[in-house]
């Protein structure tokens, strides 16, 4: 009874300490695509600095608004990383003696309640700045689910079976990455757009809204949004490597081993296009995926399962 249990609190320990030390890898990225140093003071050429970030924010005062509404203004941050925490359960481990069968179904409903953490955060502040930041972010997240919606059913009809597991095992020789290299290039513009990172950070766009939506926070509050970001920014990494970049394993190297090193590869390319593309304009933004990505992954799925429906009448 107790297994499961302590399996969920040990992923997400392990989930926050990689959130901890990604934050680190983007801080000292950043500043070497800078030609800077980045955090190298505390301790060791700077490895402490989350730890220390952490302890700094968790100790620190907790301001709040007087006109806020209190309740929400303190659920939304613990609500939001609750559940960007929820889909680690769906991490499809060899290691793991169960897996969600309906978990691409779980993954769908849990992200899609982030949009709500945001809107309670902007609107509880009770500051025009949270709030317009909150509204650009809702409909932002709002827009690019649909996409990642549709191109999440074209990988089902190709890998069929309805947890990241079967699709993980269904992989072939070829990723579907290299076969499908438009439909993956736009599901990973999807994901850095559904998690508000640069480019499309306008739900933080400190040059028109100050911070965005989190302007109004500090110390805990402050953290526990930045850590649901950044946790959110590992799954999604994790996720596009087990629906498109396969997971097979090299040589001596475990199935597990692989996808670690490949998802980190993916959430440094998160911090890569943060530190070489401007921001958008926002109507450019919506109109790139109700122009051309909605059409593209309709036309996608159109095809597959046109695919199917002449294979079975053959």
């Amino acid at each position: 009874m107790l297994g499961p249990v302590v399996c969920g609190l040990v992923s997400y320990v392990c989930a926050l300490l990689g959130v901890a030390f990604f934050t680190l890898l983007e801080r000292k990225g950043l500043g070497y695509f800078q030609i800077r140093k980045g955090p190298n003071k505390v301790g060791l050429a700077g490895l402490p600095q989350p730890l220390s970030d952490a302890a700094k924010l968790f100790t620190k005062e907790l301001v709040k608004p007087t006109l806020a509404n209190q309740f929400a203004y303190f659920v939304a941050p613990v609500m939001g990383l609750v559940l960007a925490l929820l889909l680690w359960q769906l991490h499809p481990s060899d290691s793991l003696a169960e897996h969600f069968s309906w978990g691409i179904l779980f993954f769908l409903c849990v992200s899609s309640m982030n949009v709500y953490s945001i809107l309670l955060a902007g609107w509880a502040s009770n500051s025009k700045y949270a709030l317009l930041g909150a509204i650009r972010a809702i409909a932002q997240t709002i827009s690019y689910e649909v996409s990642l919606v549709l191109i999440l059913l074209f990988v089902l009809f190709v890998c069929p079976g309805f947890s990241f597991m079967d699709v993980k095992s269904s992989h072939g020789v070829v990723w579907l990455g290299f076969l499908f290299i438009p439909i993956s290039l736009v599901w990973f513009v999807s994901c850095v757009a559904e998690t508000n990172r640069a480019p499309f950070d306008f739900a933080e766009g400190e040059s028109e809204l100050v911070s965005g939506f989190n302007i109004e926070y500090s110390a805990g509050g402050f953290a526990l949004i930045f850590m649901a970001e950044y946790a959110n920014i590992l799954v999604m990494s994790l996720f596009s490597v087990v629906l498109f970049f396969g997971a097979g394993s090299v040589g001596e190297l475990s199935l597990d081993s692989v996808m670690m090193v490949k998802t980190l590869f993916i959430a440094f390319v998160f911090i890569w296009v943060r530190a070489t593309l401007p921001r958008f304009r926002y109507d450019l933004l919506m109109g790139l995926t109700w122009k051309s990505f909605l059409p593209l992954a309709l036309g996608a799925l159109v095809m597959v399962v046109g695919a199917m429906f002449v294979v079975v009448l053959v």
